[in-house]
C-alpha cells in the first residue's frame, strides 16, 4: 500500500538551531530516502520551498481568491512529503519515526486513496 508521509515542520526553531544543523538534517533525510529505495518502498519525495514563497487559493463566488502563505495561522507548517511503499500502517510509522523533521515537527501519516481511472506516473 502506498503511504504519504507528510512532514510538518517548526521553521522559526530551524532557523534558531542554524544553517548547519539543518544541512546535516536534510542529509540525513537524504539518506533515509535511499535506504528506503534500496528496500523498494521510495517512490517520491521532496522539501518545499519556505511558506514565505506560498500562495493559498480558494474560489468565492466563482473567482479564486489568492493569500499569500500557508492559509492556516500556525507554528508548524508542511515542509515536504514523502510517498512510499509499505506493507501496513505500522511500517510506515516507524518509517515516519525516523524522519528528523520530528525534532522540531512531525510527521503525518495517510495511506492513499485509490482511485481508478487516474493516470499513473
Amino acid at each position: 500500500m502506498r503511504y504519504m508521509l507528510l512532514c510538518y515542520d517548526d521553521e522559526q526553531a530551524w532557523q534558531r538551531v542554524g544553517q548547519p544543523v539543518h544541512r546535516a538534517a536534510m542529509q540525513e533525510a537524504v539518506q533515509l530516502t535511499h535506504e528506503l529505495h534500496g528496500k523498494g518502498q521510495y517512490l517520491l519525495a521532496s522539501p518545499l520551498q519556505s511558506t514565505s514563497t506560498a500562495a493559498s487559493v480558494r474560489v468565492q463566488d466563482g473567482k479564486p481568491v489568492v493569500t499569500d502563505g500557508p492559509f492556516v495561522e500556525t507554528r508548524e507548517v508542511l515542509g515536504g512529503f514523502y510517498l512510499i511503499e509499505a506493507n501496513s500502517l505500522d511500517d510506515a510509522i516507524e518509517i515516519a519515526a525516523r524522519h528528523p523533521g520530528n525534532r522540531f515537527g512531525g510527521v503525518e501519516v495517510r495511506p492513499l486513496l485509490e482511485i481508478d481511472g487516474l493516470p499513473q506516473p
